[in-house]
Protein backbone atom coordinates (compact mmCIF):
# COMPACT_ATOMS: atom_id res chain seq x y z
CA UNK A 1 0.00 0.00 0.00
CA UNK A 2 0.95 3.36 -0.61
CA UNK A 3 2.37 5.26 3.02
CA UNK A 4 0.04 7.80 3.79
CA UNK A 5 0.97 11.30 3.52
CA UNK A 6 1.57 12.76 6.83
CA UNK A 7 3.24 16.30 8.25
CA UNK A 8 6.52 15.39 7.98
CA UNK A 9 6.32 14.08 4.60
CA UNK A 10 5.31 17.17 3.00
CA UNK A 11 7.65 18.86 0.77
CA UNK A 12 6.56 22.32 -1.30
CA UNK A 13 7.80 22.39 -4.89
CA UNK A 14 7.76 26.04 -4.75
CA UNK A 15 10.49 26.62 -2.32
CA UNK A 16 13.76 27.41 -3.07
CA UNK A 17 17.04 26.42 -1.21
CA UNK A 18 17.95 28.98 1.59
CA UNK A 19 21.04 29.96 -0.37
CA UNK A 20 18.92 31.65 -2.54
CA UNK A 21 17.57 33.83 -0.35
CA UNK A 22 18.67 37.66 -0.78
CA UNK A 23 20.41 38.51 2.67
CA UNK A 24 18.96 41.93 3.69
CA UNK A 25 20.50 42.13 7.11
CA UNK A 26 24.34 41.67 6.91
CA UNK A 27 25.09 43.19 10.61
CA UNK A 28 22.36 40.90 12.53
CA UNK A 29 22.27 38.88 15.91
CA UNK A 30 19.89 36.20 17.38
CA UNK A 31 19.43 35.62 21.21
CA UNK A 32 17.96 33.22 23.06
CA UNK A 33 16.74 34.38 26.36
CA UNK A 34 16.48 32.93 29.33
CA UNK A 35 16.40 33.59 32.75
CA UNK A 36 19.55 32.54 34.19
CA UNK A 37 21.60 32.94 30.87
CA UNK A 38 21.59 34.40 27.00
CA UNK A 39 23.15 32.57 24.01
CA UNK A 40 23.86 34.74 21.08
CA UNK A 41 24.91 34.06 17.66
CA UNK A 42 26.34 36.61 15.11
CA UNK A 43 27.30 36.38 11.64
CA UNK A 44 30.78 34.30 11.02
CA UNK A 45 32.60 36.72 8.98
CA UNK A 46 31.94 39.55 11.60
CA UNK A 47 33.71 37.84 14.40
CA UNK A 48 37.24 39.94 15.52
CA UNK A 49 40.17 38.27 13.94
CA UNK A 50 41.71 35.98 16.61
CA UNK A 51 38.97 35.58 18.50
CA UNK A 52 39.11 32.97 20.81
CA UNK A 53 35.63 31.67 22.28
CA UNK A 54 35.92 31.58 26.22
CA UNK A 55 33.47 28.39 25.82
CA UNK A 56 35.63 25.93 23.35
CA UNK A 57 32.38 24.23 23.14
CA UNK A 58 30.96 26.92 21.55
CA UNK A 59 31.47 27.74 17.94
CA UNK A 60 33.65 31.48 17.37
CA UNK A 61 30.16 32.76 16.60
CA UNK A 62 27.91 31.99 19.77
CA UNK A 63 28.46 32.95 23.27
CA UNK A 64 27.03 32.21 26.60
CA UNK A 65 26.40 34.90 29.10
CA UNK A 66 25.11 35.22 32.36
CA UNK A 67 22.16 37.22 32.87
CA UNK A 68 22.76 40.05 35.77
CA UNK A 69 23.72 43.77 34.95
CA UNK A 70 27.41 42.93 34.00
CA UNK A 71 26.95 40.31 32.18
CA UNK A 72 23.96 42.11 29.65
CA UNK A 73 26.98 45.53 29.58
CA UNK A 74 29.30 42.96 28.04
CA UNK A 75 27.04 41.19 25.84
CA UNK A 76 26.71 44.85 24.75
CA UNK A 77 30.44 45.60 24.41
CA UNK A 78 30.73 42.26 22.30
CA UNK A 79 28.12 43.09 19.95
CA UNK A 80 29.80 46.61 19.44
CA UNK A 81 33.34 44.79 18.31
CA UNK A 82 31.33 42.32 15.87
CA UNK A 83 30.15 45.42 14.28
CA UNK A 84 26.17 44.46 14.78
CA UNK A 85 23.20 46.59 14.20
CA UNK A 86 20.34 45.08 14.15
CA UNK A 87 19.16 42.32 17.34
CA UNK A 88 16.39 39.99 16.84
CA UNK A 89 15.39 38.36 20.32
CA UNK A 90 13.03 35.28 21.67
CA UNK A 91 12.03 34.69 24.64
CA UNK A 92 8.92 34.18 27.23
CA UNK A 93 7.77 35.64 30.08
CA UNK A 94 9.52 39.00 31.21
CA UNK A 95 12.92 37.97 31.24
CA UNK A 96 13.78 40.15 28.22
CA UNK A 97 12.76 43.08 29.24
CA UNK A 98 16.53 44.01 30.68
CA UNK A 99 17.91 42.88 27.67
CA UNK A 100 15.73 44.74 25.10
CA UNK A 101 15.80 47.96 27.48
CA UNK A 102 20.05 47.77 27.74
CA UNK A 103 20.72 47.37 24.02
CA UNK A 104 18.07 49.40 22.49
CA UNK A 105 19.39 52.49 25.11
CA UNK A 106 23.11 51.43 23.17
CA UNK A 107 22.02 52.09 19.90
CA UNK A 108 20.88 49.09 18.45
CA UNK A 109 17.85 48.25 16.75
CA UNK A 110 16.39 45.55 18.67
CA UNK A 111 12.99 43.50 18.02
CA UNK A 112 11.07 41.12 20.14
CA UNK A 113 10.34 38.14 18.14
CA UNK A 114 7.13 35.89 18.92
CA UNK A 115 8.36 32.23 19.20
CA UNK A 116 5.83 30.92 16.99
CA UNK A 117 7.00 32.86 13.93
CA UNK A 118 10.65 30.45 14.64
CA UNK A 119 8.82 27.38 15.96
CA UNK A 120 6.56 26.85 12.54
CA UNK A 121 9.54 27.30 10.29
CA UNK A 122 10.81 23.79 8.91
CA UNK A 123 14.02 22.75 10.01
CA UNK A 124 14.12 24.77 13.24
CA UNK A 125 16.85 23.19 15.39
CA UNK A 126 16.09 22.00 19.17
CA UNK A 127 18.82 23.21 21.31
CA UNK A 128 19.70 26.32 22.39
CA UNK A 129 22.93 26.89 20.72
CA UNK A 130 21.50 26.46 17.53
CA UNK A 131 18.47 28.10 18.59
CA UNK A 132 20.35 31.27 18.60
CA UNK A 133 21.99 30.83 15.35
CA UNK A 134 18.63 29.92 13.98
CA UNK A 135 17.01 32.97 14.66
CA UNK A 136 20.27 35.32 13.24
CA UNK A 137 20.05 33.30 10.03
CA UNK A 138 16.12 33.96 9.81
CA UNK A 139 17.05 37.64 11.20
CA UNK A 140 19.97 38.33 8.47
CA UNK A 141 17.12 37.20 5.24
CA UNK A 142 14.59 40.12 6.97
CA UNK A 143 11.77 36.87 8.02
CA UNK A 144 10.95 38.13 11.31
CA UNK A 145 8.55 40.63 12.10
CA UNK A 146 9.01 42.26 15.27
CA UNK A 147 6.63 42.26 17.68
CA UNK A 148 4.13 45.51 18.94
CA UNK A 149 6.05 47.85 21.58
CA UNK A 150 5.13 51.07 21.89
CA UNK A 151 6.94 54.69 22.98
CA UNK A 152 9.17 54.63 26.13
CA UNK A 153 6.64 57.03 26.84
CA UNK A 154 3.72 54.59 27.07
CA UNK A 155 5.69 51.94 28.07
CA UNK A 156 6.14 53.64 31.26
CA UNK A 157 2.53 54.79 31.39
CA UNK A 158 1.55 51.31 31.09
CA UNK A 159 3.72 50.29 33.86
CA UNK A 160 1.88 52.03 36.04
CA UNK A 161 -1.33 51.21 34.10
CA UNK A 162 -1.03 47.25 34.70
CA UNK A 163 -0.05 48.04 38.56
CA UNK A 164 -3.06 49.66 38.99
CA UNK A 165 -5.19 46.57 37.50
CA UNK A 166 -3.40 44.36 39.53
CA UNK A 167 -4.49 45.87 42.89
CA UNK A 168 -7.69 46.29 41.76
CA UNK A 169 -7.93 42.67 41.87
CA UNK A 170 -6.26 42.01 44.82
CA UNK A 171 -8.46 44.53 46.59
CA UNK A 172 -11.77 42.29 45.24
CA UNK A 173 -10.00 39.04 47.03
CA UNK A 174 -10.09 40.86 49.87
CA UNK A 175 -14.02 41.93 49.59
CA UNK A 176 -14.38 37.96 49.08
CA UNK A 177 -12.92 37.29 52.32
CA UNK A 178 -14.90 39.88 54.01
CA UNK A 179 -18.14 38.24 52.77
CA UNK A 180 -17.14 35.16 53.64
CA UNK A 181 -16.33 36.07 57.31
CA UNK A 182 -19.55 37.57 57.47
CA UNK A 183 -21.38 34.52 56.65
CA UNK A 184 -19.50 32.27 58.75
CA UNK A 185 -20.85 34.76 61.91
CA UNK A 186 -24.18 34.35 60.02
CA UNK A 187 -24.24 37.78 59.80
CA UNK A 188 -26.80 38.63 56.25
CA UNK A 189 -25.16 42.27 55.55
CA UNK A 190 -24.46 40.79 51.71
CA UNK A 191 -28.54 40.06 51.57
CA UNK A 192 -29.75 43.51 52.51
CA UNK A 193 -27.12 45.52 50.58
CA UNK A 194 -26.19 45.82 47.21
CA UNK A 195 -22.39 46.41 48.00
CA UNK A 196 -20.92 45.31 51.37
CA UNK A 197 -18.03 48.22 50.28
CA UNK A 198 -20.57 51.19 49.71
CA UNK A 199 -21.28 53.59 52.41
CA UNK A 200 -23.75 51.62 54.68
CA UNK A 201 -21.51 48.31 54.03
CA UNK A 202 -18.13 49.37 55.41
CA UNK A 203 -19.62 51.91 58.34
CA UNK A 204 -21.69 48.63 59.78
CA UNK A 205 -18.60 46.43 59.17
CA UNK A 206 -16.27 48.71 60.40
CA UNK A 207 -18.41 49.36 63.71
CA UNK A 208 -18.61 45.66 63.93
CA UNK A 209 -14.75 45.49 64.15
CA UNK A 210 -14.98 48.55 67.21
CA UNK A 211 -17.12 46.12 69.35
CA UNK A 212 -20.83 47.43 68.66
CA UNK A 213 -22.83 44.07 68.51
CA UNK A 214 -26.84 46.10 69.14
CA UNK A 215 -28.21 44.98 65.13
CA UNK A 216 -30.85 48.77 65.71
CA UNK A 217 -27.53 50.78 66.52
CA UNK A 218 -25.55 49.07 63.45
CA UNK A 219 -28.55 49.62 60.98
CA UNK A 220 -29.08 53.32 61.88
CA UNK A 221 -26.09 53.63 59.27
CA UNK A 222 -28.44 52.76 56.95
CA UNK A 223 -27.97 55.07 53.77
CA UNK A 224 -31.28 56.69 51.76
CA UNK A 225 -31.04 55.01 49.22
CA UNK A 226 -30.67 51.39 50.15
CA UNK A 227 -33.83 49.52 48.89
CA UNK A 228 -33.96 47.23 52.47
CA UNK A 229 -35.17 49.21 55.73
CA UNK A 230 -33.60 50.26 59.07
CA UNK A 231 -36.27 47.17 60.22
CA UNK A 232 -34.97 44.66 57.72
CA UNK A 233 -31.35 45.10 57.86
CA UNK A 234 -31.39 44.69 61.60
CA UNK A 235 -32.59 41.23 61.38
CA UNK A 236 -30.19 40.71 59.27
CA UNK A 237 -27.62 41.61 61.49
CA UNK A 238 -27.60 39.18 64.59
CA UNK A 239 -24.62 36.99 64.79
CA UNK A 240 -22.57 34.54 66.71
CA UNK A 241 -19.33 37.32 66.91
CA UNK A 242 -16.60 34.24 67.29
CA UNK A 243 -13.30 35.45 67.72
CA UNK A 244 -11.64 34.07 64.87
CA UNK A 245 -14.19 35.27 62.38
CA UNK A 246 -13.62 38.82 63.55
CA UNK A 247 -10.30 38.45 63.37
CA UNK A 248 -10.58 37.61 59.60
CA UNK A 249 -13.16 40.42 59.12
CA UNK A 250 -10.56 43.05 60.81
CA UNK A 251 -7.58 41.55 58.42
CA UNK A 252 -9.55 41.84 55.54
CA UNK A 253 -10.93 45.56 55.92
CA UNK A 254 -7.22 45.95 56.92
CA UNK A 255 -5.68 44.49 53.83
CA UNK A 256 -8.84 46.43 51.15
CA UNK A 257 -7.97 49.81 52.45
CA UNK A 258 -4.28 49.46 51.69
CA UNK A 259 -4.95 48.20 48.32
CA UNK A 260 -6.80 51.52 48.04
CA UNK A 261 -4.46 53.36 49.43
CA UNK A 262 -2.19 51.81 47.24
CA UNK A 263 -4.57 52.54 44.51
CA UNK A 264 -4.81 56.51 44.83
CA UNK A 265 -0.66 56.57 44.47
CA UNK A 266 -0.87 54.72 41.26
CA UNK A 267 -3.30 57.23 40.09
CA UNK A 268 -1.32 60.37 41.22
CA UNK A 269 1.92 58.65 39.09
CA UNK A 270 -0.73 57.88 36.27
CA UNK A 271 -1.72 61.60 36.33
CA UNK A 272 1.74 62.97 36.35
CA UNK A 273 2.72 60.76 32.85
CA UNK A 274 -0.39 61.94 31.39
CA UNK A 275 0.32 65.70 31.74
CA UNK A 276 4.04 64.80 30.69
CA UNK A 277 2.68 64.04 27.34
CA UNK A 278 2.82 66.60 24.58
CA UNK A 279 0.03 68.44 23.80
CA UNK A 280 -1.94 67.82 20.49
CA UNK A 281 -5.53 69.22 21.24
CA UNK A 282 -4.50 72.17 19.35
CA UNK A 283 -5.79 74.32 21.75
CA UNK A 284 -9.69 72.82 21.23
CA UNK A 285 -11.61 72.79 24.14
CA UNK A 286 -13.23 69.56 25.36
CA UNK A 287 -17.36 69.54 25.12
CA UNK A 288 -18.90 69.19 28.11
CA UNK A 289 -20.35 65.62 28.93
CA UNK A 290 -23.52 64.97 30.73
CA UNK A 291 -22.88 63.24 33.87
CA UNK A 292 -25.36 60.25 33.28
CA UNK A 293 -23.90 58.10 36.45
CA UNK A 294 -22.01 58.81 39.49
CA UNK A 295 -18.22 57.75 39.85
CA UNK A 296 -17.74 54.52 40.77
CA UNK A 297 -15.34 52.71 43.42
CA UNK A 298 -12.37 51.77 41.46
CA UNK A 299 -12.64 54.30 39.10
CA UNK A 300 -9.31 57.32 38.85
CA UNK A 301 -9.50 60.11 41.10
CA UNK A 302 -8.36 62.73 38.61
CA UNK A 303 -10.13 63.98 35.30
CA UNK A 304 -9.25 61.53 32.40
CA UNK A 305 -10.88 62.08 30.01
CA UNK A 306 -9.46 66.17 29.93
CA UNK A 307 -6.04 64.52 29.93
CA UNK A 308 -6.45 61.85 27.15
CA UNK A 309 -8.01 64.36 24.76
CA UNK A 310 -5.05 66.31 25.19
CA UNK A 311 -2.02 63.91 24.82
CA UNK A 312 -4.65 62.12 22.05
CA UNK A 313 -5.95 64.90 20.25
CA UNK A 314 -9.37 63.27 20.25
CA UNK A 315 -11.92 61.69 22.56
CA UNK A 316 -12.26 58.34 22.67
CA UNK A 317 -15.26 58.70 25.12
CA UNK A 318 -17.69 59.98 22.36
CA UNK A 319 -17.18 55.99 21.04
CA UNK A 320 -20.04 54.11 22.30
CA UNK A 321 -19.33 51.62 25.07
CA UNK A 322 -15.91 53.33 25.91
CA UNK A 323 -15.53 54.96 29.42
CA UNK A 324 -12.76 56.87 30.75
CA UNK A 325 -11.14 53.74 32.26
CA UNK A 326 -11.56 51.78 29.37
CA UNK A 327 -10.06 54.45 27.24
CA UNK A 328 -7.23 54.20 29.98
CA UNK A 329 -6.43 51.04 29.06
CA UNK A 330 -6.55 50.97 25.42
CA UNK A 331 -4.57 54.37 24.46
CA UNK A 332 -2.03 52.46 27.37
CA UNK A 333 -1.73 48.93 25.57
CA UNK A 334 -1.11 50.57 22.11
CA UNK A 335 -0.02 54.25 22.35
CA UNK A 336 -1.43 57.37 20.00
CA UNK A 337 0.93 56.52 17.15
CA UNK A 338 -1.40 54.09 14.90
CA UNK A 339 1.95 53.70 11.79
CA UNK A 340 2.96 50.69 13.24
CA UNK A 341 -0.27 49.02 11.51
CA UNK A 342 -0.86 49.41 7.70
CA UNK A 343 -4.57 49.19 8.03
CA UNK A 344 -7.50 48.56 10.72
CA UNK A 345 -7.61 44.91 9.57
CA UNK A 346 -3.77 44.93 10.43
CA UNK A 347 -4.72 46.58 13.82
CA UNK A 348 -7.85 43.87 14.19
CA UNK A 349 -5.57 41.13 13.38
CA UNK A 350 -3.14 41.85 16.21
CA UNK A 351 -5.66 42.11 18.72
CA UNK A 352 -7.22 38.88 17.84
CA UNK A 353 -10.62 39.74 17.57
CA UNK A 354 -10.95 38.40 13.69
CA UNK A 355 -11.76 34.78 13.07
CA UNK A 356 -8.58 33.39 11.64
CA UNK A 357 -10.35 30.88 8.62
CA UNK A 358 -8.57 27.31 8.86
CA UNK A 359 -9.67 25.82 5.43
CA UNK A 360 -8.90 22.46 3.68
CA UNK A 361 -9.90 21.90 0.12
CA UNK A 362 -11.90 24.46 0.04
CA UNK A 363 -13.67 23.57 3.21
CA UNK A 364 -13.47 25.90 6.21
CA UNK A 365 -12.53 23.86 9.19
CA UNK A 366 -12.31 26.42 11.82
CA UNK A 367 -12.72 30.18 12.17
CA UNK A 368 -11.97 30.73 15.95
CA UNK A 369 -10.13 34.03 17.05
CA UNK A 370 -6.92 33.60 18.38
CA UNK A 371 -5.81 32.75 21.83
CA UNK A 372 -3.85 35.63 23.93
CA UNK A 373 -4.29 37.31 26.65
CA UNK A 374 -4.07 41.16 25.00
CA UNK A 375 -5.11 43.59 27.30
CA UNK A 376 -6.49 46.21 24.84
CA UNK A 377 -8.40 43.30 23.17
CA UNK A 378 -10.05 42.41 26.20
CA UNK A 379 -10.58 45.82 27.16
CA UNK A 380 -12.25 46.14 23.42
CA UNK A 381 -14.71 43.15 24.27
CA UNK A 382 -15.60 44.74 27.85
CA UNK A 383 -16.50 48.02 25.66
CA UNK A 384 -18.52 45.91 23.18
CA UNK A 385 -20.30 43.90 26.01
CA UNK A 386 -21.73 47.17 27.46
CA UNK A 387 -23.25 47.54 23.96
CA UNK A 388 -25.67 45.11 24.34
CA UNK A 389 -28.92 47.62 25.51
CA UNK A 390 -27.62 50.48 24.05
CA UNK A 391 -30.24 52.37 22.13
CA UNK A 392 -27.63 53.48 19.37
CA UNK A 393 -26.34 51.50 16.23
CA UNK A 394 -23.43 49.37 17.83
CA UNK A 395 -26.68 48.27 20.43
CA UNK A 396 -28.39 47.20 17.11
CA UNK A 397 -25.86 45.45 15.56
CA UNK A 398 -24.77 43.58 18.70
CA UNK A 399 -28.63 41.99 19.31
CA UNK A 400 -28.73 41.38 15.57
CA UNK A 401 -25.39 39.53 15.93
CA UNK A 402 -26.34 37.58 19.08
CA UNK A 403 -30.29 36.51 17.54
CA UNK A 404 -28.13 35.04 14.85
CA UNK A 405 -24.84 33.92 16.59
CA UNK A 406 -25.01 33.82 19.92
CA UNK A 407 -23.89 36.69 23.16
CA UNK A 408 -19.43 35.53 22.67
CA UNK A 409 -19.71 35.80 19.09
CA UNK A 410 -21.89 39.13 19.35
CA UNK A 411 -19.48 40.68 21.71
CA UNK A 412 -16.06 39.71 19.78
CA UNK A 413 -17.96 41.16 16.41
CA UNK A 414 -19.09 44.48 18.27
CA UNK A 415 -15.52 44.80 19.88
CA UNK A 416 -13.96 44.53 16.14
CA UNK A 417 -16.44 47.50 15.28
CA UNK A 418 -15.55 49.45 18.02
CA UNK A 419 -11.43 49.06 17.14
CA UNK A 420 -11.89 49.87 13.74
CA UNK A 421 -13.39 53.35 14.87
CA UNK A 422 -10.53 53.78 17.53
CA UNK A 423 -8.23 52.95 15.06
CA UNK A 424 -9.71 55.45 12.34
CA UNK A 425 -9.95 58.10 15.11
CA UNK A 426 -6.63 58.35 16.33
CA UNK A 427 -5.42 57.79 12.63
CA UNK A 428 -7.02 60.31 10.88
CA UNK A 429 -8.20 62.56 13.84
CA UNK A 430 -11.53 63.98 12.32
CA UNK A 431 -14.65 63.97 14.26
CA UNK A 432 -16.73 60.75 15.55
CA UNK A 433 -20.64 61.13 14.72
CA UNK A 434 -22.85 58.93 15.93
CA UNK A 435 -24.99 56.84 13.76
CA UNK A 436 -28.94 56.53 15.50
CA UNK A 437 -30.51 53.26 16.34
CA UNK A 438 -32.81 53.95 13.63
CA UNK A 439 -31.15 55.04 10.75
CA UNK A 440 -28.81 51.83 11.32
CA UNK A 441 -32.07 49.79 11.22
CA UNK A 442 -33.08 51.62 7.93
CA UNK A 443 -29.84 50.91 5.95
CA UNK A 444 -29.43 46.97 6.87
CA UNK A 445 -33.41 46.64 5.76
CA UNK A 446 -32.43 48.50 2.38
CA UNK A 447 -28.91 46.08 2.38
CA UNK A 448 -31.27 43.49 3.24
CA UNK A 449 -33.99 44.22 0.64
CA UNK A 450 -31.38 44.97 -2.15
CA UNK A 451 -29.17 40.78 -1.42
CA UNK A 452 -32.73 39.89 -2.02
CA UNK A 453 -33.87 41.87 -4.88
CA UNK A 454 -30.58 40.25 -6.42
CA UNK A 455 -31.16 36.67 -5.47
CA UNK A 456 -34.18 36.72 -6.84
CA UNK A 457 -33.02 37.78 -10.17
CA UNK A 458 -30.92 34.83 -10.61
CA UNK A 459 -33.66 33.07 -9.98
CA UNK A 460 -35.22 34.81 -12.82
CA UNK A 461 -38.40 36.85 -10.84
CA UNK A 462 -38.35 40.06 -9.54
CA UNK A 463 -39.73 41.56 -6.28
CA UNK A 464 -42.47 43.96 -5.98
CA UNK A 465 -43.64 45.36 -2.69
CA UNK A 466 -46.59 44.95 -1.87
CA UNK A 467 -49.62 47.75 -2.38
CA UNK A 468 -50.46 49.34 0.92
CA UNK A 469 -53.96 48.84 1.61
Amino acid sequence: MTPRKGKRFRTSERSEPAASFTLQHGHAAGVDVHSDNHFVAVPPDNVPAGFVNPDAQLPPAVRKFGANTGDLEALAAWLKDCHVTRVAMESTGVYWIPLFDLLAGQGFDVILVDPRQTKHAPGRPKSDVLDCQWIQRLHSYGLLTASFRPSDEIVVWRGHQRQREMLIRYAGQHILHMQKALEEMNVKLTEVVSDVTGATGMKIIKDIIRGVRDPHKLAKHRHECCAATEAEIASALYGNWRKEHLLALKQAVALYEFYHRQLRECDVEIEACLRGFADKSAGRVLTAKPQVRKRRMNEPTFNARALLFRMAGVDLTVIEGISEPTALVILSEIGTDMSRFATEKHFVSWLGLCPQHRSSNRRIMSRRVRKGANRAARAFRMAGQGCHHAKNALGAFYRRIQARCGGPKAVVATARKIAERVYRLLKYGEAYVRQAEAAYEEQYRLRTLKGMARKAATLGYKLVPVASE
